[in-house]
């Protein structure tokens, strides 16, 4: 994640992961969840704000989930159903549960289809918000598979040369086993920023960037300046001359496999929170060695990473890398939350009668 989005030194407070991981789940537990279903919702959390995506970790997330929960908009035990299958393809209805349940569950079968048919694939419908989607494709990895996930979601993406949004910000991931090397992990969404990226601006009080929203009217917004009211995000490419339609194609392709192909459903068309996602897993033993698979990977991102850096850089990445070495980093020295952040916190767990968060 860029700079821009981070928190600010002047507002970090440092939290150890084990400590954010613990009252977490606490707090899952508190909203009604089994120890598993916490306990999943919990590290899918924590490993988002360990590898840097605080988009989708426990500071700008868990607080949505918490007043979701006490609306009744999330089933803390839900019934996660098998409603059509073929040997290598299931659809779930997800009875509402949460995304960060449904999405491991699901990719449980994806990966138990491939190890027999070489390919598993689980479109679900009737879930809520999944997090960060990497978490959910690289449970393949451990299984010398390749993992792909996407979620729908709404209307919060104009589409190229559009002045309302239609479709969702619609991340897709996928995540790709090495023998030695960090693993090859892109997650991006098909908007020119996530929208939870906007959440982070407006608490960090930083400008917008140039390119990643647009006005009221659907004009993009290519200058930086204070974050509008609205958030109206724009595909990525921002305009069509710099190739927006790209980004707004992969939001309409990922609607398609994650809310069409499950139960029909799109954009605005969605009851409100009724998420829907699409998980994959492709087994590399089905189609070549898995061993010189894996040492290729290496070889061709180290080939990349080796790449001479441009003037006023001084290295080339390729993605998983940074989010890896952050993980590496974080894990020693902790976790930056801003410090509103922690407040909620103190005010949540004095309001569910748990422990304070640890610093």
């Amino acid at each position: 994640m860029l700079d821009h989005f981070h928190v600010p030194e002047k507002d970090r407070v440092i939290v150890m992961p084990d400590n954010l991981r613990k009252t977490t789940k606490e707090v899952f537990l508190k909203m009604g969840m089994p120890d598993e279903h916490a306990h999943l919702a919990m590290d899918a959390l924590v490993v988002a704000d360990e590898r840097g995506c605080e988009t989708h970790g426990v500071s700008n997330m868990l607080r949505s989930y918490v007043r979701t929960f006490s609306e009744g908009g999330i089933n803390p035990t839900p019934d996660l159903k098998i409603v059509r299958e073929s040997a290598a393809t299931a659809t779930m209805d997800a009875d509402g549960a949460h995304g960060l349940v449904a999405c491991p569950k699901a990719m449980e079968i994806a990966i138990a289809k491939a190890k027999e048919f070489g390919i598993g694939a689980v479109t679900i419908y009737n879930s809520r918000h999944p997090g960060m989607m990497a978490y959910h494709s690289m449970l393949a990895l451990e299984h010398d598979m390749i993992g792909y996930a996407i979620t729908g979601g709404g209307a919060v993406t104009v589409p190229t040369l559009g002045a309302v949004p239609r479709v969702g910000a619609v991340p897709h991931s996928w995540a790709v086993p090495t023998k030695s090397m960090p693993p090859f992990v892109l997650d991006i969404s098909s908007s020119a920023v996530a929208a939870n990226k906007i959440v982070l601006l407006r608490r960090t009080g930083a400008d917008v960037l140039p390119g990643l929203l647009a006005e009221e009217d659907g004009t993009p917004i290519m200058s930086g300046g204070d974050v509008p009211e609205v958030t109206r995000l724009l595909p990525f490419g921002a305009t069509r001359e710099m190739g927006s339609h790209k980004g707004y194609g992969m939001a309409v392709i990922g609607q398609i496999f994650a809310g069409i192909l499950s139960a029909g459903m799109f954009g605005v068309t969605n009851p409100p929170g009724n998420g829907t996602q699409f998980v994959a897993a492709y087994s590399i033993d089905a189609f070549t060695d898995t061993d010189r698979f894996k040492q290729s990977m290496d070889d061709f991102l180290t080939y990349l990473v080796e790449t001479p850096p441009a003037p006023g850089h001084d290295r080339v990445y390729y993605a998983g890398l940074p989010e890896y070495e952050e993980v590496q980093k974080r894990t020693v020295d902790g976790i930056p939350l801003h410090r509103e952040v922690t407040e909620w916190f103190d005010s949540c767990t004095n309001e569910l009668g748990l422990e304070t968060l640890v610093r």
